[in-house]
């Protein structure tokens, strides 16, 4: 699959790239997809959620009624859950939802979800560019370009820059990531996937080892 390169102004510089089939152009496991989703999502839970249970209720510890006679089901303590003001029956604890997910699994996932977005024409390539320093207004003005201004998008950088990811940290649709740090979350959230040409062989490459 070839695509045209475009610059940061939006224009075709008169360049194609030939994307890898073997990562843009595959069969797209649906199962593989839920699954590194499903993995990502969960590790963004903190799991510090946590409930008072009767033996961490402040309060007496007397019986509060005689245990027979009182026509009533027996009570020995005024903490327990079926009481107001008791301890929580088996309430949240904190924990960790993380789980594991094989490497080839995750490799599978991604490059589904590539293929998925370039089939629906959503992959932009454009030359690597940089910002002599931080400006917020630099990155809005490639977005203007693009016609990306209220679209989600994810840049796909072949380096760290600095410059372009503070550029781009205060605008809540785009995102800004390395090749290497590409997850099936972040493609398939994003409108468009805009990839600079030097990002591409660190794609292709950790996608297909």
């Amino acid at each position: 699959m070839k695509v045209a390169v475009l610059d940061i102004t939006g224009k075709d510089t008169g360049r194609k790239v030939e994307l890898s089939g073997e990562v843009f152009g595959i069969e797209p496991n649906d199962h593989a997809i839920y699954l590194d989703v499903k993995q990502y999502l969960a590790n963004q839970r903190q799991g510090t959620h946590k409930s008072k249970e009767r033996a961490e209720i402040a309060g007496s510890t007397r019986k509060i009624k005689k245990q027979k006679g009182t026509g009533t089901a027996r009570a020995g303590s005024i903490k327990s859950g079926v009481f107001r003001g008791g301890g929580r029956m088996f309430g949240p604890r904190p924990r960790s939802y993380s789980f594991k997910l094989n490497k080839n699994l995750k490799r599978l996932a991604r490059k589904s979800a590539l293929s998925i977005q370039a089939n629906a024409s959503n992959l932009v390539i454009v030359e690597d560019f940089d910002f002599e320093s931080p400006k917020t207004k630099n990155f809005t003005n490639v977005l203007k370009a693009l016609e990306l201004e209220t679209k989600k998008s994810l840049f796909v950088l072949g380096n760290e820059n600095t410059n372009v990811y503070l550029s781009s940290r205060n605008l809540k649709n785009s995102k800004v990531i390395k090749a290497s740090e590409i997850n099936t979350y972040g493609v398939l959230n994003a409108n468009k996937i805009i990839i600079t040409e030097g990002s591409l062989e660190g794609i292709n490459t950790n996608l297909t080892k």
